[in-house]
C-alpha cells in the first residue's frame, strides 16, 4: 500500500519529479563536451542524462529525449516490478519461478536453465541483475504476469505512472524489437523510481558476481569496483541500440544518475559515464562550498571544428580513441595546470587550454583545428601538448594576459570550451 500511494503521489505530483528531471533549457542544463563517437553510425544513437538523483535537477542534457532501443536495460523496470511483488507479499525470494520452453529458448545472454526446471526468485534476480539473464527475465515475466506479453503491457502502464512519457516496453528482457523504446531521461527517472521505492532492494544492482550452480557470474557493469561511489545499475546492448549503461554513484552524500546511450564500444561508453560522473561531483563539490558554478556551458562538438577530434580506429586499433576529458570553464588548474614558457616576457606567459586527450596525436590534432579555425586570436602563440599523468592537454602557450583571454572568449562564442591558464 506505502508502495502503491508512494506511486500515486508522484503521479498526482505530475510533472513536478518529470519537470525537474525535464527542463534542460534552464541554467543547469549543462553542455557538457559533446561525445566523440568513433563511428559516424554510432552518433546518430548516441544520448545521455546526469541527473542530481536527491532534487532531479538536470546537471546535463544531450538527446535526452530522443527515442532510444534500451536493450537490457530494460530489465531494471522487470526488476521494479519484481520489488514490488516480493514488497507487497505476493511474491517471496525463495518461491520457484518455472522456466517454460518461450523462457529457455531466449537467446543469450542466459542462465541456460532447461525448460521445465525451476530457480529461486532470488536466482532469478541475482541473474538479471549481474549476468543480464534473458531467460530469468522471460520466466519472471511469465510468474508476476502469466504471460511476456501480458507483463510487458503491465511494464508500459508502470512506465507511465512514473512519468516515463516515451516508453513502450513489448518484453520483459530487451532483446530486440522496434517497437521497444525509451529515452535517457526515462531511464534516469526508472533509476530514481527504484532507488526512492525500494531501496532495500537496490542493493542487488550492487552485486559484482554471484555463484549458481557452480559458475561465478560477473556484473557486466564494469564501473563497479572500478571507480569509486559506484553502486549499480544496469548495461544493455544490441547492435541496433549501441551500448547503454544507467549508473548511479554517491560521493560525500550527494548521489548522482548518468545514462548513457549508443556509445560505440564498452569502453567509450564506460569512459563516458566515469567522466559525465566526476564532472557533475566537481560541480556539486564547488557548489556546496559557495562557489555559483555550473557544469561548463560550452562543448567540443566535432560539426563546431569540421570534423571529429578523435580519429577513427585503425583495424588493429591503436588503444587511444577512447573519448574526450570533460573540461570545466573557471576549474581550478590542476598540479601541472599552470604553464611557464622559458625565455618569455611575464606578459607573454598565460596559455589557453582547448582540451585534454587520452593521445597525444589528438592534442595535436585539436591543436591544428583550433589554428585553423581560431587562428587570428591564438597567433602570438604556439601550440604543444603536455603530458599531465596519463592525459595530454592541447595548449596554446606564450600568449599576454589580453589576448589568452580574447582568445578563450572567441572560442567559447563559437561554442568551443577552453581555459585561461595564468603565469606559473
Amino acid at each position: 500500500m506505502i508502495a502503491t500511494h508512494a506511486r500515486r503521489l508522484f503521479l498526482a505530483l505530475g510533472l513536478a519529479a518529470s519537470t525537474a528531471l525535464g527542463s534542460v533549457a534552464t541554467p543547469a542544463h549543462a553542455q557538457i563536451p559533446y561525445f566523440q563517437n568513433l563511428l559516424a553510425a554510432s552518433q546518430t544513437k548516441y544520448a545521455a542524462i546526469v541527473v542530481d538523483a536527491k532534487t532531479g535537477e538536470i546537471l546535463y542534457a544531450k538527446h535526452a529525449d530522443s527515442p532510444r532501443y534500451p536493450a537490457s536495460i530494460t530489465k531494471i523496470m522487470t526488476l521494479y516490478l519484481t520489488f514490488e511483488a516480493l514488497a507487497s507479499g505476493k511474491l517471496h525470494a525463495d518461491d520457484r519461478v518455472m522456466v517454460s520452453p518461450h523462457a529457455a529458448a531466449q537467446s543469450p545472454t542466459k542462465l541456460g536453465v532447461r525448460a521445465g526446471e525451476t530457480v529461486s526468485v532470488d536466482e532469478a534476480m541475482n541473474g538479471m541483475a549481474t549476468k543480464s539473464a534473458n531467460d530469468m527475465a522471460v520466466a519472471m515475466a511469465e510468474k508476476l504476469g502469466g504471460t511476456e506479453s501480458r507483463f510487458a503491457a503491465l511494464m508500459t502502464l508502470r512506465a507511465q505512472e512514473l512519468g516515463m512519457q516515451n516508453t513502450h516496453f513489448v518484453n520483459a528482457s530487451g532483446l530486440p524489437d522496434s517497437r521497444q523504446i525509451s529515452t535517457a531521461r526515462d531511464i534516469a527517472i526508472l533509476s530514481r523510481a527504484v532507488m526512492r521505492d525500494y531501496p532495500q532492494y537496490y542493493k542487488l544492482f550492487s552485486l559484482q558476481e554471484f555463484r549458481f550452480r557452480g559458475q561465478t557470474l560477473a556484473n557486466h557493469n564494469h564501473l563497479l569496483g572500478r571507480m569509486q561511489g559506484v553502486d549499480g545499475l544496469k548495461t544493455g546492448f544490441t547492435n541496433a541500440s549501441g551500448f547503454n549503461l544507467a549508473v548511479s554513484a554517491v560521493r560525500d552524500n550527494r548521489r548522482l544518475i548518468t545514462v548513457v546511450m549508443g556509445g560505440p564500444t564498452t569502453a567509450l561508453r564506460d569512459e563516458n559515464a566515469e567522466s559525465l560522473l566526476l564532472t557533475g561531483f566537481d560541480v556539486m563539490r564547488r557548489r556546496a562550498n559557495g562557489e555559483n558554478i555550473q557544469v561548463a556551458q560550452n562543448m567540443f562538438e566535432p560539426t563546431e571544428l569540421n570534423g571529429p577530434v578523435v580519429r577513427a580506429p585503425t583495424e588493429q586499433g591503436d588503444g587511444d580513441q577512447e573519448g574526450l576529458k570533460i573540461v570545466l570553464t573557471g576549474s581550478p588548474a590542476s598540479k601541472a595546470g599552470k604553464v611557464d614558457v622559458a625565455g618569455k616576457s611575464a606578459k607573454s606567459k598565460w596559455a589557453v587550454q582547448v582540451g585534454e586527450f587520452r593521445s597525444k596525436s589528438d592534442a595535436h590534432h585539436q591543436i591544428a583545428l583550433v589554428e585553423k579555425k581560431f587562428g587570428d586570436h591564438v597567433s602570438g602563440g604556439r601550440g604543444q601538448a603536455d603530458k599531465v599523468g596519463r592525459k595530454y592537454k592541447a595548449l596554446f602557450v606564450g600568449l599576454s594576459e589580453n589576448d589568452a583571454k580574447d582568445a578563450c572568449r572567441a572560442m567559447k562564442s563559437k561554442r568551443l570550451a577552453c581555459m585561461v591558464v595564468g603565469p606559473a
